[in-house]
């Protein structure tokens, strides 16, 4: 039906995930990456898979849902995991990396054995394979040519992104190092007093917004602007991403109310993001409010927090249960309606399976049920009223039946050892 050759269109996580698998399994591949002759409102680098966000692929723990998704992914032989741990920096419990080495490393893999080419794409061939994955920045052209092939408007929700500091400008008599529940001294922390908290509450519930007007509901839950969380209640930050628990606060700090926590952002330490601080606040406004935070007073602002559009398409609706949206189209990453980086790469991955099967005559495929990766795919393929994206989560996991004397991490871990045994086993038998 096709020919001996695979197009990806996207250079982000999904895409590299994609064009590796497929060279790996001597498949001629051309990816295609507007940037850098066209930029997103987001990026800021020529990389492939550039993180944008925040550069923590979360949780390792195997009980934790990013964690038993990552080993997941080790079992399919993702390269991006490869390259996260040749540049990871410290980051507690997490896969932190360092932003500019990761993408870079990656770049330099992909272009050495696929055929890379940096040109926008806005027409989609009628006989060639194709997986687009071009995320959830998606160019207007490339939307347009989409949303004439589903016959309707993308869905769609609003992202934003947090500060990042330089570390030189830092107040360091007023924070601390070190991570919550004793795993390491990986973050800094900054305490706020009751006064100074609410003060800066204040700061930024009255602070000017890039654009004011939009829905709550069509922000992501868990990449709330951190005015649209206080808008919910004062306390809102300080029991939820400032909570002063699980730290070994330094006696000097006395009356600590909230703690603002810093992660690095490089392996020399230069720079440090401000911890879900995603904003839309306006620029000068991000300066006077986090100025307010006392380790901050003096803050040089590598980035500033902003917002952005993210596309996905309906997908319940529009495409087949293996992302499918025509017999020669694969839809892969946050197109799919998922949010996440490891969630958004290992649909590349599957893309990557399916495609070369379907040149080989095979029937396509889903890992089966039990395991991380499928629990995505079976929420994806579930009709929904208002479909939205998905985190990993064990909630789309099927359970066993749970017995009274156990513990939610014995529990856990036996739903973890199934699922490495279900994937191992599928993949030995499909060769994947």
């Amino acid at each position: 039906m096709h020919s001996k050759h695979v197009y990806v269109i996207g250079g982000g996580l999904a895409g590299t995930e994609a064009a590796f698998y497929l060279s790996q399994k001597g498949i001629n591949v051309t990816l295609f990456e507007m940037r850098p002759d066209r930029m997103t409102p987001a990026h800021s680098t020529p990389y492939l898979s550039e993180l944008v966000c925040s550069n923590s692929f979360k949780s390792e723990e195997l009980t934790n849902a990013h964690g038993i998704l990552k080993r997941e992914m080790s079992i399919l032989g993702s390269i991006l995991l490869d390259v996260a741990n040749k540049t990871r920096i410290p980051g507690g419990k997490a896969l932190v990396v360092d932003r500019n080495k990761f993408s870079s490393m990656v770049t330099e893999i992909i272009e050495k054995r696929i055929k890379v080419e940096r040109r926008e794409i806005t027409n989609i061939p009628e006989d060639d394979l194709i997986i687009i994955s071009t995320g959830p920045l998606t160019s207007r052209g490339l939307s347009e040519k989409l949303r004439e092939i589903v016959g309707e408007e993308h869905l769609y929700y609003f992202d934003a992104v947090s500060p990042i500091v330089s570390f030189h400008s830092l107040v360091m008599d007023k924070a601390f190092f070190g991570s919550r529940y004793g795993y390491g001294k990986d973050y800094i922390n900054c305490p706020m007093k009751k006064e100074e908290y609410e003060k800066f509450i204040e700061a930024i519930l009255s602070g000017e917004k890039h654009l004011p007007h939009i829905a709550e509901d069509l922000f992501f839950e868990s990449c709330l602007p951190i005015e649209e969380m206080a808008r919910r209640g004062r306390d809102t930050l300080r029991f939820s991403l400032m909570k002063p628990v699980g730290l070994s606060i330094p006696r000097k700090f006395t009356d600590v109310y909230a703690v603002v926590q810093l992660r690095k952002e490089n392996k020399e330490g230069t720079m440090w993001n401000i911890v879900g601080f995603q904003t839309r606040l306006k620029y000068y406004e991000q300066k006077r409010a986090f100025r307010m935070i006392p380790c901050l007073k003096k803050a040089d602002f590598l980035r500033f927090g902003k917002i952005h559009r993210n596309t996905y398409l309906n997908s319940p609706k529009v495409l087949d249960i293996f992302g499918k949206l025509r017999q020669n189209i694969l839809i892969a990453g946050a197109l799919l309606g998922v949010e996440g980086y490891m969630e958004s790469a290992v649909t590349g991955i599957i893309a990557g399976v399916n495609a070369f099967r379907s040149l080989k005559g095979l029937k396509n495929l889903l890992p089966p049920r039990g395991t991380m990766i499928r629990g995505l795919y079976d929420y994806i393929n579930t009709p929904k009223v208002n479909f939205q994206p998905i985190n990993a989560n064990f909630g789309l996991i099927e359970f066993y039946k749970k017995k009274r004397n156990i513990s939610k991490k014995d529990y856990r871990m036996r739903v973890v050892e199934r699922s490495i045994k279900r994937l191992e086993g599928w993949r030995n038998k499909y060769e994947i």
